[in-house]
């Protein structure tokens, strides 16, 4: 049996899965996910089908187009069978645009409207029970801090691959 290394190497001791913040941000929006998944299962959805219902009732998409699918955070494959699934539940009709035949264009049923305006409320109070304890400013704290995290992984996204280091990070030699 080999012997045990003695030290782990800098690049591992560097790092403790207990102190991950994107571990930490994963397990709570996967617990947020099952959260609302549980509110809008007596709506007959899942956590993926309220999304595009709700961006459909703000009025901010009327075609399958890539932004949907963006905004839903999923491909447009994705997006369409999401979509299938909706318009057999009655809940979104899909129609080809007289202007253009290749866009589709996507609309709530008057079914699906009555359904996605009760997720506002209730996406609203799990957020509220979400923030229960935080005042005002420490909801405003953590909205800056969550906004400096994004602005982080952006930047980290969109530098040079020949100006980062060995573990991704941005050289500090620049």
């Amino acid at each position: 049996m080999p012997a045990a290394p003695t030290d782990a190497p800098a690049s591992l001791a560097s790092y403790a899965p207990e102190r991950s913040i994107g571990l930490q941000l994963r397990r709570i929006v996967n617990q947020l996910g099952a959260t609302i998944e549980c509110r809008v299962e007596p709506l007959g959805l899942t956590d993926a089908q309220w999304k595009p219902l709700l961006r459909l009732l703000l009025g901010e998409h009327a075609s399958a187009s890539s932004a949907l699918a963006r905004e839903c955070h999923i491909d447009s494959g994705a997006l369409t069978r999401l979509l299938d699934r909706l318009e057999a539940k009655g809940l979104v009709q899909r129609e080809r645009a007289a202007h253009d035949r290749r866009v589709v264009l996507v609309a709530l049923t008057d079914a699906g409207r009555a359904v996605a305006s009760q997720l506002p409320a209730l996406l609203g109070e799990a957020q509220r029970q979400l923030l229960h304890g935080f005042d005002e400013d420490e909801q405003d704290a953590l909205r800056a801090a969550l906004d400096r995290l994004e602005a982080n992984l952006q930047n980290l996204a969109t530098a040079a691959p020949d100006s980062r280091d060995g573990l991704g990070h941005p050289s500090k030699n620049q």
